[in-house]
Parts: structure tokens; sequence; C-alpha cells
């Protein structure tokens, strides 16, 4: 376990942050192209072994303070039997969702024992990461699967989510039930934090999140008190309203749209994860350094109290090809900077 992670999660003030990254453990990382060169993405996800080692790779290579259970959000879908492959164009499932195939679906009790996998790999990375170092799990946001399900991806206007919320409000009390038991796994295996992703809300509006994404949200942070954490991409601070920002949360992330200083200054309670602009790592070395000295000194204006709850990280995950040596020296940098 990391005390800084914990401190963080607590709100305890710290001159240093802890730092992990949403996909750390990804394509940039000629460890993982290494063990990608001999095993399809689906082995090194359902292989715990394997994934335990895609999930170590960073902690060796970056010193990162938190490992991310390695696997992939979609996997629910496949366990209730819509089928799932990955190609060299993403993700794609067997069939796209509607109301005429619903009844397809598996029954909770049926699909959730094909998410053991996680469950093993949880055990597996634990064992391998060191006792300093601090383990999350995560699952996708039912309305990001939601979404997958019904679209076959979530770039777009998103009209057939949006229009059938009949089918949608069927569907999370089906992904409410299987997401609850999902999650009860990767704690099982040693998850000290769980993180909802739920990148498809910033699709939707203010009010249409508080109306149909939050009441689902609440009620499976409630089962978990201080124990899951939120993350959503491009929403901003008007989609929170007084009741989200009293569940108890362990933390909620934010991406690079909103300002971390002005987050850092208001919220009292649990982590603040985020939020450098991942496509500035792609910068050369000398400029990346320049974009995330800015970073840094807007920070740096706060008082250590105030920094309290700080997860360093990036506000969504690491793109491809990112320079391996960037990552790098942002831990290093980070780090040398909050001393």
């Amino acid at each position: 376990m990391n005390t800084k992670f914990v401190n963080a999660i607590k709100n305890i003030p710290q001159k240093t942050p802890p730092i992990w990254f949403m996909r750390q453990a990804g394509r940039y990382h000629s460890h993982y192209q290494n063990l990608r060169s001999k095993y399809s993405f689906d082995q090194l996800c359902k292989n715990p072994n394997l994934a335990s080692e895609v999930a170590l790779g960073p902690i060796q290579d970056f010193d990162f303070d938190v490992s991310i259970l390695f696997s992939d959000l979609l996997y629910p879908l496949e366990a209730l039997g819509m089928g799932l492959e990955y190609t060299d164009h993403g993700p794609r499932l067997g069939f796209q969702l509607n109301d005429s195939n619903f009844s397809q679906l598996k029954n909770v009790d049926e699909a959730i024992p094909f998410m053991n996998f996680q469950n093993e790999a949880m055990k597996m990375t634990r064992q391998k990461i060191g006792a300093d170092k601090s383990l999350i799990g995560f699952v996708g946001g039912p309305w990001t699967l939601f979404v997958y399900a019904v679209e076959g991806g979530h770039a777009g206007a998103l009209t057939n989510s949006k229009k059938n919320l009949n089918l949608y409000l069927r569907f999370a009390e089906m992904m409410e039930q299987f997401l609850t038991r999902n999650i009860q796994l990767q704690f099982d295996g040693g998850a000290e934090v769980v993180m909802i992703f739920d990148t498809a809300a910033g699709e939707v509006s203010p009010t249409f999140f508080k109306s149909y994404l939050q009441p689902v949200i609440s009620r499976i942070v409630r089962k978990f008190p201080n124990k899951l954490g939120y993350y959503s991409k491009g929403t901003q601070n008007t989609f929170f309203n007084q009741e989200f920002l009293d569940l108890p949360l362990a933390g909620q992330g934010f991406d690079h749209r909103c300002f971390i200083p002005d987050l850092l200054k208001t919220r009292r309670k649990g982590f603040t994860q985020g939020n450098f602009d991942q496509a500035l790592l792609h910068m050369e070395n000398v400029d990346f350094k320049k974009v995330l000295d800015t970073y840094i000194q807007e920070i740096k204006t706060l008082s250590t109290e105030e920094q309290a709850g700080w997860v360093c990280g990036l506000g969504h995950g690491v793109l491809p090809k990112t320079p391996e040596r960037n990552v790098k020296e942002f831990v290093e940098i980070i780090r040398k900077e909050f001393q």
C-alpha cells in the first residue's frame, strides 16, 4: 500500500503527490509491445499471469505509485453474451443491442463467473508490485457500457443511445447488479480502490447526466463507501450537483479541460486525480518540459494544505507512440518539484 496514495484518499496534506496514469500499461510501452508480439490483447487480459506482467511493467520502468488492473472495460458485455473480438480497428461486438435482442443477454448469475480472471489477475499483480505500491481496479460506467453496446463505440452524437432511454434503464438495472459483483471480485483480489471509468459521460448534457447517469452511479457508490473513484471524460463542474459531491467517493478524476488548481482549492473529500494533457507528452522533449513546468507552476500557487488530495496524472490515458522518455521524466520532475 502506497502511503502517498492513502494520504490523498484521506485528504492529508503532503508535499509529494502520488502519481499514476490511466493506460500506463499499454501500447506506448516497449515492455507491453514485447509481450504483445507473442500474445493477443485478449490473451494478455484474460491470462492472469500475463495481465499481471503487463501491469508490473510501468511500475518497474517508471516507478508509478499505483498499479492498475490490466484489462478492458468491455468484458462485461462479453460476459452477458454479446460476443467480443479485438481487431486492428478496435473492439467489435457480436451484435448491437436493441429492444428486440435485449432478451438474448444472459442473467447476472450466469454471466458473472466469466469475470473471475480479473480476480486472479488482481491477486497476481498484488504479489508482484511490492508492498509500497497501491493497486486499483476499474470498471466501465453503466452509461459508457450502454453506449458501446448500442453504438458499437462512443464517438459521435450517440443518437441511438440517447433516444432509447427505456432500453438504457433496463440495461442499467442489470448492469448495476453486474458491476456491483464485478467490483467485489476486484476487491476480493486485492484492490484498494476501484475506479468507475465513464468515458462517454461527457457526450451528454449536465441535465441528462443528473437525470439518468447519476442515480445509477450513486447507488453503486453507496454500496462501497469511500472505496470507489469516478472519472468521466469531458464533464465540467456543472455536471456535479451537491448530491453527487456528497457521495462517499474515494476520489474523482478530471480531464485536461478542467483547471486543477481550482478543483484542489474547492474539493475537500477524497482524492482529486489529474490532469496534464496527455497529448503534450508527444512534444519534443525540450518543449514538453516547458509546458510541464507551466502546469507545475500553476499548482505551486497553492499551499501544501490546498494541494491535499492531489493524485498527479493525465487528463485521460497515455496515447499510443508516446515517448517513454517523456513519461519517465514526467514522474522524475514532479517528484523533484514537489519535495
